[in-house]
C-alpha cells in the first residue's frame, strides 16, 4: 500500500505561482512512476505530468509545458509541482498519484485526497 499527502493548495491571482507538495510513505518506491492529475469544475480528472523517483525521466502534458516542473526528492519521499504563470484554466483540484507508465500518460494506482488550486483573475 502507498499513501500520498498533498499540500500546498490555495488561491492565487493570474500569472502567479504555487508549489505543490505530496508526501509518500508505505511502500513508494513499489511504484515506479509517481505524478499530477487535476480536476477542473464540470470537467474529467486529466494528467498532468509524471515522473520516475529518481528524477531523471519528467513528462510534462502540452498545457502546462514550460510553466510547470513535477521533481522528487526520493531520500525524503516527496513529489513536488512547481506552477508558475497560472491561468484560470488551471484551477482544478489536483491530485498526486502513484503508479505506472500507461502510453503517454501514466495510470494511477494509489491517489491523495486532491488539493484545491484556484486560479483568480
Amino acid at each position: 500500500q502507498v499513501q500520498l499527502v498533498e499540500s500546498g493548495g490555495g488561491l492565487v491571482q493570474v500569472g502567479g505561482s504555487l508549489r505543490l507538495s505530496c508526501a509518500a510513505s508505505g511502500r513508494a518506491f513499489s511504484s515506479p512512476v509517481v505524478g499530477w492529475f487535476r480536476q477542473g469544475p464540470g470537467k474529467e480528472r486529466e494528467f498532468v505530468a509524471a515522473v520516475d523517483w529518481s528524477g531523471k525521466i519528467a513528462y510534462h502534458v502540452d498545457s502546462v509545458k514550460g510553466r510547470f516542473t513535477i521533481s522528487t526528492d526520493s531520500a525524503k519521499k516527496m513529489v513536488y509541482l512547481q506552477m508558475n504563470s497560472l491561468k484560470p484554466e488551471d484551477t482544478a483540484v489536483y491530485y498526486c498519484a502513484a503508479g505506472r507508465v500507461g502510453g503517454t500518460a501514466m495510470v494511477g494506482d494509489y491517489w491523495g485526497q486532491g488539493t484545491q488550486v484556484t486560479v483568480s483573475s
